[in-house]
Parts: C-alpha cells; sequence; structure tokens
C-alpha cells in the first residue's frame, strides 16, 4: 500500500471500473405492425399504427362478442404484435383471444410504461403503448405455458381455501376461550385427531371432562387427567353455536380442499411423463424426515407427480417439501431458457441486488421489492433451514450472525433459487455437502483471504504450531 493512502481509498479506487459508453442512435421501427390496448373494466382502448384505419384509436367494449371484435378490427389493419398492461386480472380473457388469433402479445408492467406527467388519459395511454411497442422499448412480462397457467390457478386456489380455513381454526379456538376450555394448552392441534373428537364430542352433548379426556389419542403426550382439567369450563349456548358453525365451515373448506387436491392430481396427468416408464412405475424413496404424511399435504403421492414432471428431485434441496416445489414450479414453469442466466433468473426473482448509484455513491443496495408468489417461497424454504446441518444451513447462520436475519435470508433464498434453476435446467441431482464441508471451505477461503492482505504489508501469514493452552 502506499504511504498516505487508506484502506478505504484504496478499495474505493478498485471499485471504480471503466463503465461502457452506450451511444443513443436515432430510434428505429422494430415493429412497424404493432397496436397498444389500454385495459379497463368496462372499456378497452385500442390503438393501431396511423394510415391502416381511417380512425386509428376506437373503444370498445368488454363483453366476449368485444373482444373478438378488437382481433377482427387488429388483424384487418394487418396488426401482427399488441402491447397491453397487466390491469388487476380484466386483461386475461382479451389476452387469450388474442393468442389464440395468433397475435405475438406483450403483456408489461404498468410501472414501466408511464406516461408524461400530466398527460394522463385512456387515448393517450393505449397511443404511448403502441409507440413504445413500435421502437421496441417495452419487457415483456413472463407468463408460464398454457398447462401451467392451468396448474397455477389450482394451486392458487388451494392455497386460498387453506387460508379460509385456517380463519375458521381460530374461530373454533376462539369460542374454546370463551368457555375456558384449554384445549390448545393440551394438544398441538386442535385439528388432530384428540381435538377434532373431543370438539365433536362436546357439540354432540358431553360435559363430563373425564369422559371427554378418554377420547384422547394414544399419541397424545398429555395424560387423561392433564386433558380433564383442561376440559372443565363454562358452557354458554351463544358460544357452542360459535363452534358449531366454525367446525361446519371447517368441514366444508376440508371437503372443497379435498376436491381441489383430486383436480390438480387429474391435472398432473394431462402432463407429458418426462422420466422413463420403469422408473417412474418404481416406488420412490420416502425422505427419511417424513414419517406420515403432513399437515395440509394431499393424500396422493405428490412427491412422484413432481419427480416425474421435472425429471429431478427437488426436495433433496434442504428447505423445500413438496408443497413448496408445487408452487414454486407452478409460478416458473419447467422451461428455464425464458432466463439466459441464473442471475437474470434471482433478479426476476427480486432476490438480487438492486443497486442505485447517484453521484458516484451507492445509495442503495436492496433488493427489488416484489409481490411474487416464488419469492415468498424461496423465502420460506430458506427461513426453514436455519436450524438444518447441511451446506445452506450452515451459510444462512453464517450470514445471519453478520448481517442479520433479513439479509440472510434474502441472500440463502438466491442461493436455493440457483440450485433449483440448475436442477431444472441441467436435469442434475442436488447433493448436499453438508455443513462440516461448508465451514471447511470458508475456513480455507478465510485462511487465503488473510494471506493476501498480509502479503500487502510485507507479512507473512503462518499457522500457530505451539497453541496457547489456557
Amino acid at each position: 500500500m502506499q504511504p498516505g493512502l487508506s484502506r478505504k481509498n484504496v478499495m474505493s479506487r478498485k471499485r471504480q471500473q471503466p463503465q461502457k459508453i452506450v451511444r443513443s442512435d436515432v430510434l428505429q421501427q422494430i415493429n412497424p405492425d404493432a397496436a397498444g390496448i389500454d385495459i379497463h373494466l368496462e372499456e378497452h382502448w385500442v390503438s393501431v399504427p396511423e394510415g391502416r384505419d381511417e380512425q386509428p384509436v376506437r373503444k370498445f367494449g368488454t363483453f366476449t362478442e368485444d373482444l373478438c371484435a378488437i382481433a377482427d378490427w387488429l388483424a384487418a389493419c394487418a396488426v401482427k404484435t399488441v402491447a397491453m398492461e397487466a390491469t388487476s386480472v380484466y386483461w386475461i380473457p382479451l389476452y387469450e383471444v388474442l393468442e389464440e388469433r395468433g397475435f405475438e402479445v406483450c403483456l408489461v408492467n404498468a410501472h414501466t410504461t408511464k406516461n408524461v406527467t400530466g398527460r394522463k388519459t385512456d387515448l393517450l395511454d393505449c397511443q404511448w403503448l403502441q409507440q413504445l411497442q413500435t421502437y421496441g422499448l417495452l419487457q415483456p412480462s413472463f407468463r408460464p405455458p398454457a398447462d401451467i397457467v392451468s396448474l397455477r390457478c389450482y394451486v392458487r386456489h388451494r392455497d386460498t381455501l387453506l387460508r379460509y380455513r385456517s380463519m375458521h381454526i381460530q374461530h373454533m379456538q376462539k369460542a374454546l376461550e370463551l368457555m375456558n376450555l384449554k384445549l390448545s394448552s393440551v394438544v398441538t392441534d386442535i385439528t388432530g385427531a384428540t381435538g377434532m373428537q373431543i370438539i365433536r364430542a362436546i357439540l354432540e352433548g358431553e360435559r363430563d371432562p373425564q369422559v371427554l379426556a378418554h377420547l384422547r389419542d394414544h399419541r397424545c403426550h398429555k395424560s387423561t387427567a392433564d386433558i380433564a382439567k383442561a376440559l372443565t369450563g363454562n358452557y354458554q349456548p351463544e358460544h357452542l353455536f360459535l363452534l358449531r358453525q366454525s367446525l361446519e365451515l371447517y368441514d366444508v373448506y376440508t371437503d372443497k380442499l379435498a376436491a381441489c387436491d383430486a383436480a390438480i392430481e387429474a391435472e398432473y396427468a394431462v402432463f407429458e411423463v418426462q422420466v422413463d416408464a420403469l422408473e417412474a412405475s418404481a416406488p420412490l424413496p420416502q425422505p427419511q424426515s417424513i414419517r406420515r404424511r403432513q399437515a395440509n399435504h394431499p393424500s396422493y403421492d405428490l412427491h412422484a407427480c413432481l419427480k416425474r414432471l421435472t425429471e429431478v428431485d427437488l426436495t433433496d434441496v434442504p428447505g423445500l417439501d413438496v408443497l413448496l416445489v408445487q408452487e414454486i414450479i407452478s409460478e416458473i414453469g419447467l422451461d428455464m431458457n425464458a432466463w439466459p442466466t441464473d442471475k437474470q433468473f434471482a433478479s426476476w426473482l427480486g432476490l438480487a441486488p438492486n443497486n442505485k448509484v447517484s453521484g458516484g455513491k451507492v445509495k442503495s443496495r436492496h433488493s427489488k421489492p416484489i409481490q411474487s408468489r416464488a419469492n415468498l417461497a424461496f423465502r420460506l424454504a430458506a427461513r426453514s433451514v436455519a436450524r438444518m446441518q447441511s451446506a445452506l444451513g450452515a451459510f444462512y447462520r453464517r450470514l445471519r450472525a453478520k448481517h442479520g436475519a433479513p439479509k440472510a435470508i434474502t441472500a440463502t433464498a438466491r442461493k436455493i433459487a440457483v440450485i433449483v434453476y440448475h436442477m431444472l435446467k441441467e436435469k442434475k441431482p442436488y447433493h448436499d455437502p453438508g455443513a462440516t464441508y461448508y465451514e471447511e471451505r470458508f475456513r480455507e477461503r478465510k485462511f487465503r483471504s488473510l494471506q493476501r492482505q498480509a502479503k500487502q504489508f510485507g507479512w507473512c501469514l503462518l499457522p500457530d504450531s505451539h497453541p496457547v493452552v489456557s
């Protein structure tokens, strides 16, 4: 290091890399046959290139015959590509009609197509979209194939059913607490075998705590005496009415959830079998960590369906169970060619740093805020590896100790996403090297880094052959 230079100045000089100069030429019309559509609930504004019709901007309704009229008019105007914003769910019917007619539909995020401030009208919006698409300035949003879209619809509806059913579980807990029945204190889950038998017996008229306690399942950790003590309460008719209605709604959503699982299982049967028939018919080994079917898991063999679909076992990745894998596949699909590199895939998920530089200073490196179910699934997987004795678990714990849990979750989620990306793209299994291997590699990298730093000062770093004994 040169005298008079601090380490901070040296590091800042290393970061200052020569920037590539981008020269802006005259904009060229890349898509001359482009149209723009401004999507609304009750009307759609459509703009085509000038000279294609006497009235280049028209307003249409949103009924099915109006959507067909839009497609007919665009075909008459020799339009090949159409740009539209992803406004709520109003764009989906028109998107499907145009895609069926053979148009190249460019679905864009509304945040990337903002018009000039103060010039916001429906007529100007559709013209602005048409102009941006003409010059090729719009980046289309990712939309998986039709079969994955169908699976995604079922999976999202299943999550909605689970969320609704959990609300009624809370209502049952509230009714029990109002009667001072401490069932949730003696059983892990009131919707388990012991809890449901006791609740149904209470609604059938049983009030004796000893009789209710003997309904416990043999796997319950609490004794009969403890359960009987917790079931001595004050039964009130209004609270029993609340408990009965909550249980009935819970049963309804349980039946709807079973029907949704049957529809998802039938949807998997539609997909083309990706593996050999012998391998598909062979029984798949059950993970050792799963002794029985977990709560909220479907009754069919989802693990086998996912393995046949992806050709790899994504549940080998620490933190990913079958439900998380199903949600990830339904959101990103199976073809990773939509993202040329894993860096672009992580950026699309919102798990990469979003650098904001102004005046030569980095203002922010936080990841881009994004509302994505795939993003949430990878973050849940990253949170679950905290106590696992795996390489990902050791990576998470090291970053959590240094930067805190939020940044550790984001970094670990990105690492899991990169692993899934390469597994789906290269069809190679994942082998966890283990926490010990990761920690040894980290110590080696740290030692080499310290050696480089010592060499800059003219020193030599050697291991201590005589450790100090306290």
